[in-house]
């Protein structure tokens, strides 16, 4: 099965589970470390939406194709590798916040990137213009997705991040809908997804909405 994202779902707790107890990845969920599979569970529901405010990707990925996980679940068949948020997304302005991960065991394929682009051109699909993401500047890693993704650094804001006792530098990023297409190929979105908004729309409307004339959202995906 070649690699994609799609929304998350309740039945991927297990993997976040196992991605909370790496303190680095426990920084992407607020500094949470699940206790069991149902609070990893509660977390997704309740926070990787999918919906006109945020839209959480699972990144998914053959096994077999990168490595046998550390929490057993190696072996044959597709896994939840990663995950790319677009959240805080405003209508008005056409923008959003971008944040990404990436199990280790994933990493050095061009998942994370690839992932990246794919938000973004579902983001764009929606009418939104512009998206910002940050990392830390001591991060190298996160700003060579960035780039290659197509987000062009902006300048850096000193000692934005706290983590512990440290404070850390963040270089900004940002990728605009008018910018040229990077050469990175997007990983496909799942058709169980919900389908973008016509980009030849002349307004930004929320996806989270159904389109006028039809109350119900019906010939919509779910």
């Amino acid at each position: 099965m070649p690699a994609s994202v799609r929304p998350w779902r309740s039945s991927d707790a297990p993997v976040l589970l196992a991605a909370s107890a790496d303190p680095e990845l426990a920084r992407q969920f607020g500094g949470v470390r699940f206790d069991d599979v149902a609070a990893a569970e509660a977390f997704i529901g309740a926070t990787y939406r999918f919906d006109g405010h945020a839209r959480y990707w699972a990144i998914v990925a053959d096994v077999a194709d990168v490595a046998d996980f550390a929490d057993g679940s190696g072996g044959a068949g597709a896994r939840v590798v990663g995950c790319v948020g677009v959240t805080a997304i405003e209508h008005t302005h056409g923008t959003a916040w971008i944040s990404y991960w990436l199990r280790p065991e994933a990493r050095g394929r061009g998942l994370a990137t690839r992932a990246l682009a794919a938000a973004a051109e579902d983001a764009f699909a929606l009418g939104l213009h512009r998206l910002e993401l940050g990392h830390r500047t001591n991060n190298p890693a996160s700003c060579a997705v960035a780039t290659r993704a197509g987000f062009r650094a902006e300048g850096v804001e000193r000692e934005k991040l706290r983590y512990g006792d440290d404070r850390f530098d963040v270089e900004t990023h940002a990728r605009l809908a008018t910018d040229p297409t990077p050469g990175t190929v997007p990983l496909p979105r799942d058709p169980a997804s919900p389908p973008p908004r016509d980009p030849a729309s002349p307004l930004p409307r929320d996806p989270g909405s159904p389109p006028p004339g039809d109350p119900a959202g019906a010939g919509r995906g779910a």
